[in-house]
């Protein structure tokens, strides 16, 4: 019975479901981001170029202008008794205006944050969570472009 029970779990945790990671392998990418202009939060922006810039492809005649305006906020959830803040919602939110399709596209990415005893701790969580959500951000744009 116990080898049964083993050889059913050796069996079902070695068969893979099919799952794949959906940004895994974009290797249906058939164009280049290119000329991209940045109006909006600078650092937020700053994340953002460095993340497409991996679209850029010069042997790919489908060439993408993109305008892209970024808006990052960071909105007090609650307070306690002594009315220190406890709690952040970090929200970012980028439009990008597709010239060739003359299409815009919005993004928003958002996170609850606890707030810290270290303020410089704060600050260096909070530049993490703005890099996720500019690596996010631009994988939804590359899913997007690939879709359309």
């Amino acid at each position: 019975m116990k080898k049964n029970i083993i050889l059913l779990y050796l069996i079902f945790f070695l068969s893979s479901c099919g799952f794949t990671p959906i940004y895994q392998n974009n290797t249906k990418i058939n164009f280049s981001i290119e000329q991209v202009s940045y109006s909006g939060d600078k650092e937020l922006n700053n994340f953002l170029k460095t993340n497409l810039s991996k679209y850029e492809n010069k042997n790919i005649d489908n060439i993408i202008y993109v305008e892209t305006t970024s808006v990052y906020k960071k909105i007090i959830l609650s307070k306690d008794a002594t009315g220190e803040v406890t709690n952040y919602q970090l929200e970012a939110e980028v439009k990008f205006l597709i010239e060739s399709k003359n299409k815009e596209i919005i993004i928003t990415e958002k996170h609850i944050m606890n707030s810290m005893s270290d303020k410089f701790e704060e600050a260096r969580y909070e530049r993490t969570i703005k890099q996720n959500f500019a690596s996010s951000i631009s994988n939804k744009l590359s899913s997007e472009l690939i879709i359309n």
